[in-house]
């Protein structure tokens, strides 16, 4: 049995983390938030040549055609560097969801392609979100009405911009009237399309908060090894050592989880869910912890817009919230574990192994 990624996956993942280490300094990453907008076309354009909007879009349209395990490598790189840019909403939600729409919706033919070449921007609005990302900055508005799937242009709705704690973030309410010509499938389908697609959201977010985690620490690490008290650097102390060294810890133990969510919804496995919102709860866990103990290793200074730090807390914070909530997560794994015809101990562990020996 094999729990490794490929080659190609681990590749791709690093090309990424090139890609990114370049293009997305936090000094780039500030120009880019301080403008109205908050999005960058050339930040769009090279994203697109990195072939980063075309990782989820099937080959007949011009994508690569990869799934959940490639893109829980490349979120976390995107969540370290946190990209000010809605591409999960687009080239991973967006894109699933329009392939997963009845055969013969034209709306794939036409946004399939566009997603893929990076010239599309979508935004989706889904129940267990009260607010939508981009929405005025969109180019499709993909939207729930009592399980029934909707399309429109932000033109034909009214959009509402709310301010965020994370400041890369452009979050809008939408008011809007459904129709039959925006409706582009019926509740009974589109019951379990939206279902899905929450747990996709999840599982983007949970990858983010794990690369964020990881910026933290990290950023934590540099500042208590330059910065000195009694002559020492701080981080010769051994309070501040264990503090970061906990966070390690949470993120060495979030990581696994993160991968088994993505591989139960690729195989698309019963429980699923359950494996999604426990990777949500622990990578969440690990991202709150980075904050908090990266803070303290900085001091005061580090919640001030000067310090790098304070643009990787904020974003944790937003999106420890978003596409469902702690409370939310945790009654998901409270109602699996605890269902009557649940079986669990050392010995169901496994117990279905051969779901998994491919991974």
């Amino acid at each position: 049995m094999d729990f490794t990624f490929s080659e190609e996956q681990l590749a791709y993942r690093d090309a990424v983390r090139k890609f990114l280490m370049v293009e997305a300094a936090p000094e780039m990453l500030r120009e880019i938030w301080e403008t109205r907008s908050g999005r960058s076309r050339e930040l769009r354009a090279k994203l697109a040549d990195q072939g980063l909007t075309a990782i989820s879009v099937p080959e007949p349209h011009g994508g690569m055609g990869l799934g959940d395990l490639d893109w829980a490598l490349v979120q976390t790189e995107i969540g370290y560097y946190a990209i000010p840019d809605s591409l999960s909403d687009t080239a991973y939600l967006g894109a699933w969801l329009i392939e997963n729409l009845p055969a013969d919706v034209a709306l794939k033919r036409d946004w399939l392609p566009r997603i893929a070449a990076g010239t599309a921007r979508i935004a989706i609005g889904h129940p267990i979100n009260p607010l939508i990302a981009d929405a005025e900055l969109a180019d499709l508005l993909l939207m729930w009405h009592e399980d029934e799937i909707h399309a429109l242009k932000p033109s034909s709705a009214r959009c509402t911009l709310h301010p965020s704690i994370d400041a890369s973030r452009r979050l809008y309410s939408v008011e809007w009237t459904p129709s039959p010509q925006t409706r582009l499938c019926s509740a009974r389908h589109g019951r379990a399309l939206w279902s899905r697609l929450l747990d996709r959201g999840a599982l983007a977010l949970a990858a983010q908060l794990l690369g964020l985690a990881q910026r933290m620490v990290d950023l934590g690490v540099d500042h208590a090894a330059q910065r000195k008290q009694f002559g020492k650097p701080v981080g010769s102390f051994q309070a501040v050592k264990h503090q970061l060294a906990d966070v390690a810890v949470k993120i060495e133990f979030a990581e696994p989880v993160l991968h088994r969510a993505a591989y139960a919804l690729a195989h698309e496995l019963d429980d699923a869910a359950v494996h999604v919102s426990h990777a949500k709860l622990a990578a969440g866990e690990a991202a709150r912890l980075a904050a908090r103990n990266a803070l303290q290793a900085h001091g005061a200074m580090g919640y001030t817009w000067e310090a790098d730090l304070q643009m990787f807390m904020k974003r944790a914070w937003a999106l420890d919230a978003a596409w469902g909530d702690r409370i939310f997560h945790k009654q998901r794994v409270s109602a699996a574990i605890f269902a009557e015809t649940v079986e669990i101990g050392p010995g169901t562990t496994f117990q279905n192994l051969q779901d998994y020996r491919n991974f």
